[in-house]
C-alpha cells in the first residue's frame, strides 16, 4: 500500500530561496468531494492521477499513476470540483536525504507559501530551518483540496 507521511509549515522568510535546486509550475484539480481525494496534477510537462485516503494524523494512504498530458488537461478543464490550484513548487534539500517542497501559490491562493517534507515514517526526526513558521500539518484548511474550495484570499472575508 502507498502511504504519504508529511509535515506542512508556513514560511516566515525568503531565506530558503538561496538553496533552491528546482522549480516546477503546477496546476491541479479535484475530481470528487468527500473523504477520498482524487486529484489530477500537471507538473511541468508530466501529468498524474493521485488518490489519497483519509488521514490519521500526518499519515494517509496515497496512490499515484502517470496520465497522458492531454487527458490531464481535458480532465482539469471539464471534470473538476472547485477551482484549479496553481502554484510553483521549489525543491530545497534537507538533511538525511530528505527534501523540502516549498509551494508558492498563485491566483486566488496568493500570497500563500507552504513548505512540506515527506518522511519515511511518522517518527522521523528532521532539521527545522529558521525560515519555517507555524506547523499546519493538521490544519486541513491548508490542504490543496481545501484551497480549491475555499481559496486563501477569501479567508479574511469569513
Amino acid at each position: 500500500m502507498g502511504v504519504e507521511i508529511e509535515r506542512k509549515f508556513l514560511i516566515c522568510s525568503d531565506a530558503w530561496r538561496k538553496d533552491v535546486v528546482s522549480a516546477v509550475p503546477m496546476m491541479q484539480g479535484y475530481l470528487c468531494e468527500g473523504g477520498t481525494t482524487v486529484r489530477v496534477r500537471i507538473e511541468g510537462d508530466k501529468a498524474f492521477l493521485t488518490i489519497k485516503g483519509k488521514a490519521v494524523g500526518i499519515v494517509r494512504p496515497e496512490y499515484q499513476y502517470p496520465l497522458p498530458l492531454e487527458d490531464a488537461r481535458q480532465m482539469l478543464d471539464s471534470l473538476c470540483v472547485g477551482s484549479i490550484v496553481n502554484k510553483t513548487r521549489y525543491c530545497v534539500p534537507a538533511a538525511n536525504g530528505l527534501m523540502w517542497e516549498i509551494d508558492e501559490y498563485h491566483g486566488e491562493n496568493a500570497p500563500l507559501f507552504t513548505a512540506e517534507i515527506e518522511l519515511p515514517d511518522a517518527e522521523t526526526v528532521f532539521d527545522v530551518p529558521q525560515w519555517l513558521g507555524e506547523d499546519v500539518s493538521l490544519d486541513r484548511r491548508y490542504s490543496n483540496r481545501a484551497l480549491s474550495i475555499n481559496p486563501y484570499s477569501k479567508w479574511d472575508a469569513e
